[in-house]
Order: C-alpha cells, then sequence, then structure tokens
C-alpha cells in the first residue's frame, strides 16, 4: 500500500497557518513565550533544590544521575510517539495542554518522598507531560512564522522560557532564606502535612507544593491564549514508512547531535557539584542557597544569550554555528571538572553553562524544520527528542556512576571528551539552508 501525506507548502513559502498568523512576533509565539515562562517557574524551583533535598534524605550522585537518566529517556520516546500521533492526526494542540497538565502537578509528587523512588516517579510523570507537549510545541510554533525567520521565534521563545528559569531559583532562593531566618513560617506547613513534622527537609517540600501555581498557570495560558489552524487528519501515515523517509541530511544532522548528547548531562549535577564543594565552609543549607543562586545565574545568561543567538542563526551555517556552541560545553565540563571550592569560579563556569544550553537548544529546534515539511514535523521533532533523550540518559548515568566510584572529575571528565568529539562532528554537516 502506498503510504499517504497530505500536501505540504513548500520550506520557503509561508504556510496558510503562517499568513494568517501575522509577522514572526504573533499571538502564538508571545502565548508560548508566556506558556513555557510560567511552565518554567514550575520546573526550576523544584530543580534549584532537588539536588539539596535528595542529599537530605540520603541520597547521592549515583541515585541523581539515574532519576534523570531515565526520566530524560522516557520523555524522549514518549516524544517521538506524540509527534507521530499529532502529524496523523492533523492537530497538536489538546495532547499539548495535556502534557503541560502533567508537568504542572509531578514536582508536587517530591513533597511526599522519604527516600529517592518516589521522586524518580515524580520525575517520570513530568517528564512524560515534557516528551508529550515538547514536539508538538515546537512544531505548532515553527509553523507560526515565517520560515526565514525561525530563529528568531525560537530565541524568543527560549528567551521566555529561561525567563521562568531565572523566576523560579530566584523563589527558591528566597523561600530557603526565609526558612533559615524565620523558622516559624514553616509551621503552618508542618501542621497540615503532619506526617512529614519530623521528615527530612520541610523546606524543600514546601517549595515542591508552590509549583502547583505556576504550573496550573502555565495549564490554562497554553489552552486559553494559543490558537491553532488544524490541518487535514493523515490516517494513512505510516510510523516507520515515515521514519525511513526522513531526509538523509537530517539524519546526518542527528548524528553529531547524538553524541553532543552523551555529554549532556542533567545540569542538577552541576547544583550537586556546587553544593559539595561549598558544603565544608558554609554548612549544608548555605551551601543549598549559595547553590540555587549560581543555577539562578546560569538561567540569566540563558535568557539574555538566547535570541541574539537565535538572530544570529539565521545568518550562518546553523549546523556550524551549533559547533560552537557544542565546543563551549565541552570547557563548560572542563571548568567543573577541575573547579576548586571558589564562588567565582563557579559563577564564571554557571555562566558558560547558560551560554551553551542557549546555544543546544534554541539552534536544535530551530534546524529541525530546514531539513523536513510540515506533514512529518512533529515526527521529525519527536526524533530529535529520542536523539537527545538516549543522549541524557547515558551521559546523566555515566557522570553520576563515575563521580560516585573515582570522583567529581571523572565524571566531568567523561563529558569534555564526548562532547567535544560532538563539536567537531557537527562543525562537518552541512547546513540545510546553506
Amino acid at each position: 500500500m502506498t503510504e499517504k501525506i497530505a500536501p505540504v507548502a513548500s520550506r520557503e513559502e509561508p504556510t496558510k497557518v503562517e499568513k494568517g498568523l501575522g509577522g514572526w512576533l504573533n499571538r502564538n509565539v508571545l502565548a508560548f513565550g508566556l506558556t513555557s515562562l510560567l511552565g518554567d517557574i514550575c520546573h526550576e524551583m523544584a530543580t534549584a533544590v532537588l539536588p539539596q533535598f535528595m542529599r537530605a534524605i540520603g541520597a547521592g550522585a549515583a541515585s541523581l544521575g539515574l532519576i534523570e537518566g531515565i526520566s530524560d529517556a522516557l520523555a524522549s520516546f514518549v516524544k517521538l510517539g506524540a509527534g507521530f500521533h499529532s502529524d496523523k492526526i492533523g492537530h497538536r494542540k489538546a495532547w499539548t495542554v495535556a502534557g503541560y497538565a502533567l508537568t504542572a502537578v509531578a514536582k508536587a509528587i517530591f513533597g511526599f518522598a522519604l527516600a529517592w523512588p518516589l521522586i524518580l516517579v515524580g520525575r517520570a510523570i513530568g517528564w512524560l507531560g515534557r516528551g508529550i507537549r515538547g514536539p508538538l510545541r515546537d512544531a505548532m510554533l515553527a509553523d507560526s512564522v515565517d520560515p526565514h525567520h525561525r530563529g528568531k521565534a525560537f530565541g524568543f521563545h527560549r528567551a521566555g522560557d529561561t525567563i521562568g528559569a531565572v523566576v523560579g531559583p530566584l523563589l527558591a532562593f528566597w523561600l530557603l532564606g526565609l526558612a533559615a531566618d524565620h523558622p516559624g513560617v514553616l509551621k503552618p506547613f508542618t501542621s497540615i502535612f503532619s506526617v512529614f513534622t519530623t521528615a527530612p527537609g520541610p523546606e524543600y517540600r514546601l517549595i515542591f507544593l508552590l509549583t502547583l501555581i505556576p504550573g496550573l498557570l502555565s495549564v490554562a495560558s497554553v489552552l486559553f491564549l494559543v490558537k491553532e489552524k488544524r490541518r487535514p487528519a493523515n490516517h494513512g501515515l505510516q510510523f516507520w514508512r515515515t521514519l525511513g523517509a526522513m531526509p538523509k541530511a537530517y539524519r546526518s544532522f542527528l548524528v553529531p547531535v547524538g553524541i553532543f548528547g552523551l555529554a549532556d548531562f542533567a545540569p542538577t549535577l552541576m547544583i550537586l557539584r556546587a553544593t559539595n564543594l561549598l558544603e565544608g565552609p558554609m554548612g549544608l543549607l548555605e551551601a543549598s542557597r549559595i547553590a540555587a543562586l549560581l543555577y539562578l545565574w546560569r538561567n540569566v545568561v540563558y535568557t539574555v544569550a538566547s535570541f541574539p543567538i537565535g538572530v544570529l542563526s539565521d545568518r550562518f551555517s546553523r549546523s556550524r554555528f551549533l559547533a560552537v556552541g557544542y565546543g563551549v560545553a565541552a570547557f563548560t565540563f572542563l571548568g567543573f571538572a577541575l573547579a576548586p571550592a571558589s564562588i567565582g569560579w563557579l559563577t564564571l563556569f554557571f555562566g558558560l553553562a547558560g551560554v551553551f544550553i542557549a546555544w543546544e537548544d534554541t539552534l536544535e529546534g530551530a534546524a529541525v524544520r530546514d531539513y523536513v515539511d510540515e506533514a512529518t514535523a512533529g515526527t521529525a521533532f519527536g526524533l530529535l527528542g529520542v536523539v537527545n533523550g538516549i543522549g541524557d540518559l547515558v551521559s546523566s548515568l555515566m557522570v553520576g556512576l563515575l563521580w560516585t566510584a573515582f570522583g567529581a572529575g571523572w565524571g566531568f571528565g567523561y563529558a569534555v571528551v564526548v562532547a567535544f568529539a560532538g563539536a567537531v562532528w557537527m562543525g562537518g554537516i552541512r547546513s540545510a539552508r546553506h
């Protein structure tokens, strides 16, 4: 049977969806920016204190690496299924809303954890939601603007997303300070959740529960503000044929993305590294506050860098420009491998971490539609997610296990070597646009 694929517009011309939404800074771009801002406040409030909370309940680097790796891998395989399904049924918004709803409630589960397995459950639920929403949101965003302005749109979206990534750790830092300076503020919390009165980390548990507020607002934002123009359903689309029909140039692009992904470990391991280094001279609670601030600084840089990087990627070979970002990542990992107990040193390399993640997230997302057409864009974004997820699983596990077995320098040193290999390979890939 011949596979049926709905006709699509040329990659060089705006589609009907794009024409109907005006310029590049249109309603959908703004709405997705707001949605991601709120969603990232929810996510980053929890992320900023999760490593410290795991320390408080007796879990270490290996457990954290396992949790992050499994969760990222789960999300990534879900991305492929969700992306393909959206291509087949011709619409994406309803499933995007469902994905944001799952991530909105997942962080609150951490507040009930007495050991790390329940954190794994909460993380897996949240990453399941991210896996559903990610490729669908990116495909809708890519179809909302002219092809020649996708770098700007994705850069703006990442900037909006990372404003939330700044506000989230800042709120976590403020709440930790409030708990340290005014311990009585936790009494209403412990009286309501009396089972945790004597459990470790009540200040962290409060932060996890408060993530529900921005999380649910993010669901409302995408539900009421994002507009989707549906495409005809394509029920003849077949999964394996669609994967096999992906352009050869796109598959070649995914190879260095995958290599670099094997080094791109979860940022919570950076937070744990900073906490461990600073705990000796400062104590755990103060080290946790400083680590949250350093993570906040990383996200500030991420916010500032995303849009300029996206704009520049519209002017140059996107693949070779991305290779530069991978090189920055390799240098950053080296800094964490050699890090002394110095706030100045950690400030520098948390800042560089913000630069490279802005480079990676903005350019990888913008590059997908340089290679594929609208009819299979959801599947293509999902395939990118799978490649990244396999890398996330391996990288977080390897860094965590090597750290536990031989020391932090070995874990981060592994990431340096692999990231540099990904940068070199990406530098040799020809961009679909240039």
